[in-house]
């Protein structure tokens, strides 16, 4: 079946050229991405390097033409006629140029407009998490280590053949870290890093969503060595043929398709890193292209007990490493984001004991703290009571015990399902690997 994807991609190739030189441009765009999407899927199995590499070539050529023809329509310029032989396939076009009354270059408005909105999505500060602040997922850091810190730091060991990862898939329940994981790797990269959720990404640029990808792509090698984090990707890239696909989903992926090959030019300083929560919703070619596809898991007792202890971080508590060990038993199967907001709702459990309180007491350091109403110097008041007596600043919160975390994790469940799970282990037993 598969023989046939160059047939078609050549055929459509012959026909888009055809249509640019009789001067019907929107067609010839549209025969032009569809020659590009067979093209796509020959290389999948093409085997052939020589052969390989004369696709590529092609693909560079009629996704340049493809590109130079949509941004002077867009505009609602006009396209000047090409001289080029439509019988000959392979040759790209001359370049449309946009009328803007006199002949120095110009850089596309609608170009920087889409420059303009990719400025947005650059993470120019650093998040500030690092590696130590992400438990467990050794394998996961140590294949992005090889991909992102070595390669800079050490550019004479990735020589020849030894060529750094260049795309990753992370993937596995919701609230274990995919995202968390990304920005350890953007503060411990000396790379430019840009964040792009993909759902935001067609909802607000619908219909110049191909186009942004392909500037966001270039913008990443213009400031290479970079990051590109892709968030949600399944909701960018899911099943081609579905029946509620839309001919602006189908461009779309195909340009991601394009430019993740990196037809044509030299990217090895650009990775591609995306998560998603759903891996078989994926379509097959893309998910072809990342070279690691790591399964996030939930975390383990050791990453558990060590969350518990970094969303604490310097809140006054009283649990002792028992205490910690105890709650990570108590919670198998909760997600890195579960323990999060149960560490969250504890930090308000002595809030909560200030604003029930009845009696307080003071402390050696002239402090009102809440207290049993039989202890000793115990006085019948309360929060309102001290704040209009201007005393609120003299209230001292509670430190944290054990039992404010019993107490929550009373009435908390986990958000993952077991059905869940099996689906992203079945996944990795035929695609993945461990994170």
């Amino acid at each position: 079946m598969y023989s046939n994807f160059m047939e078609h991609g050549i055929e459509y190739a012959k026909q888009a050229v055809k249509e640019d030189d009789t001067g019907n441009y929107s067609k010839a765009f549209q025969l032009y991405m569809n020659a590009l999407e067979y093209f796509q899927a020959q290389l999948k199995y093409e085997k052939n390097q020589q052969i390989e590499k004369t696709i590529r070539e092609r693909c560079l050529g009629y996704l340049k033409r493809a590109e130079e023809i949509r941004a002077v329509l867009d505009n609602g310029g006009s396209v000047p006629a090409s001289n080029g032989d439509a019988s000959v396939a392979a040759q790209p076009k001359s370049s449309p140029k946009p009328k803007d009354g006199g002949g120095k270059d110009k850089e596309d408005p609608e170009k920087a407009k889409l420059k303009a909105g990719l400025d947005s999505v650059i993470i120019r500060e650093k998040p500030n998490v690092k590696w130590s602040d992400v438990a467990g997922l050794e394998n996961a850091k140590l294949a992005l280590q090889e991909a992102v810190i070595l390669p800079v730091k050490f550019p004479q060991f990735f020589t020849g053949k030894r060529k750094p990862w260049r795309a990753f898939l992370l993937y596995g329940p919701p609230g274990t870290g995919k995202s968390y994981l990304a920005k350890a790797v953007a503060t411990e990269a000396d790379s430019t890093f840009f964040s792009v959720s993909s759902s935001d990404l067609v909802s607000k640029w619908m219909g110049e969503s191909e186009k942004l990808v392909s500037n966001l792509f270039q913008m990443a090698r213009d400031s290479a060595p970079s990051i590109i984090f892709v968030d949600e990707i399944d909701s960018l890239c899911g099943q081609r043929g579905e029946g509620n696909e839309s001919e602006a989903s189908r461009r779309i992926k195909t340009e991601l398709l394009v430019q993740m090959q990196g037809v044509g030019s030299d990217d090895h300083k650009v990775l591609v890193l995306a998560a998603t929560n759903t891996p078989y919703a994926l379509d097959q070619a893309i998910r072809r292209r990342f070279d690691k596809r790591i399964y996030i898991p939930l975390p383990d007792l050791k990453a558990r007990q060590h969350m518990f202890k970094v969303h604490l971080g310097d809140t006054p508590h009283n649990l002792t490493e028992s205490d910690f060990e105890k709650l990570a038993q108590k919670t198998e199967g909760f997600s890195g984001s579960d323990i999060s907001v149960c560490v969250k709702d504890v930090l308000f459990e002595p809030v909560r004991k200030i604003q029930d309180a009845e009696y307080f007491m003071k402390s050696s350091d002239g402090m009102w703290v809440p207290c049993e109403p039989k202890q000793r110097g115990a006085v019948k008041t309360t929060l309102q009571e001290l704040d209009a007596q201007d005393l609120a600043s003299k209230v001292l919160l509670p430190p944290i015990t054990r039992a404010d975390f019993d107490k929550v994790l009373a009435r908390q469940k986990p958000t993952v399902s077991k059905a869940d799970l099996e689906v992203h282990e079945r996944f990795t037993m035929e695609f993945g690997e461990e994170g």
